[in-house]
């Protein structure tokens, strides 16, 4: 169970409208949330929400029509946020994205104006239909927390989340993203089909909207509990022998001869040290979620795919038989022991 939940949902709305909900209860109110307008994609939710606790972005990669753009929307109704969208296309420029100095003529001086990477959650749809100049245009954003624009840097909310989107089956009209972008995403979170149960689910959910007869989300959250949730991540305890195991894992992708069997042949390059970052911030945000104050071998093993699948390059014989990245990492995770 992802929350050890403190309250029923009536008694956690009178604790909010007294302030004294935690922010681990506004974060449980968030996922049962989500979970009711996104049917069928819990793993989804629950690492979209490990992201924004452990400050990082997603990149999401699934089939039309699987509720990616709508998860986003959905995260950014429940925390009092600006939303930006912002649709990726071959014909868009860099400054469609960061934003652009204009002339002012009534005083003769180039002021800057702000594009829609500044807001707080940003949507990239389909991010992988833009050249590579305009992908490059998220690089600083998203390490360094700023635009740089004619010389002059411009900082970016504190509350800064990219959540990218894009389609594993349309190759034509599309830009792979380059490896080093890849690397800034904290997470990567395959989006599948919702299963039968669930899609009968889904067409009521959506009758209801239609008609007016759906549920009211709760209301959102204020920043403030965000930014004291990441504090009590932060302070979560990674003990020595978690340690090494976040270790061992990367160092594992990275020196697949140690071991028998397909890895060998199957991972020409390993992660890179933000792997290792990734894996502890995730890792933490998990096992906070989850009620702990420390993070177990479950813990990591639970983010692993999410946090590598995206940074280990394959062979040509691993693409040519199909292989897949989280394949590899769940092969990985039989592989290496925690201590």
């Amino acid at each position: 169970m992802l929350f050890k939940r403190l309250s029923f949902w009536p008694y956690g709305l009178q604790l909010k409208e007294c302030g004294l909900m935690t922010p681990r209860q506004a974060f449980a109110d968030i996922f049962d949330a989500m979970n009711a307008a996104v049917i069928g994609q819990e793993e989804v939710v629950r690492r979209i929400l490990i992201a924004i606790l452990a400050d990082g972005h997603v990149l999401m990669e699934g089939f039309p029509g699987t509720a990616k753009t709508r998860s986003v929307k959905t995260l950014s109704k429940l925390v009092d946020s600006e939303f930006g969208r912002i649709q990726f296309t071959p014909d868009l420029l860099p400054s469609d994205v960061t934003g652009a100095e204009i002339y002012r003529e009534q005083t003769g001086e180039f002021v800057f104006q702000n594009g829609p990477i500044f807001g707080n959650l940003i949507l990239a749809d389909e991010i992988n239909r833009a050249p590579a100049k305009v992908q490059a245009a998220l690089l600083e954003a998203m390490e360094e927390r700023q635009v740089t624009v004619a010389s002059q840097t411009h900082p970016l909310p504190g509350l800064f989340m990219v959540l990218a989107t894009q389609n594993p089956i349309e190759q034509e009209g599309t830009y792979p993203l380059p490896e080093a972008q890849m690397d800034r995403f904290l997470l990567y979170v395959r989006v599948d089909y919702p299963q039968s149960e669930d899609e009968t689910a889904i067409l009521r959910l959506v009758r209801g909207e239609k008609s007016g007869d759906g549920k009211a989300p709760p209301p959102p959250i204020s920043q403030d509990v965000v930014f004291a949730a990441r504090k009590e991540v932060n302070a979560v305890t990674v003990a020595e022998p978690a340690e090494k195991y976040i270790v061992d894992l990367v160092m594992a992708t990275r020196q697949p001869d140690r071991f028998e069997g397909d890895l060998p042949r199957w991972i020409r390059l390993g992660s890179s040290p933000r792997g290792t970052i990734a894996l502890d911030a995730a890792a933490r945000a998990h096992a906070w979620l989850a009620g702990q104050d420390f993070v177990s071998p479950d813990d990591v093993r639970a983010v692993a795919p999410a946090c590598l699948a995206h940074r280990v390059h394959l062979t040509y014989e691993a693409e040519a038989a199909g292989v897949t990245r989280p394949q590899v990492i769940e092969a990985l995770l039989k592989q290496v022991v925690a201590v």
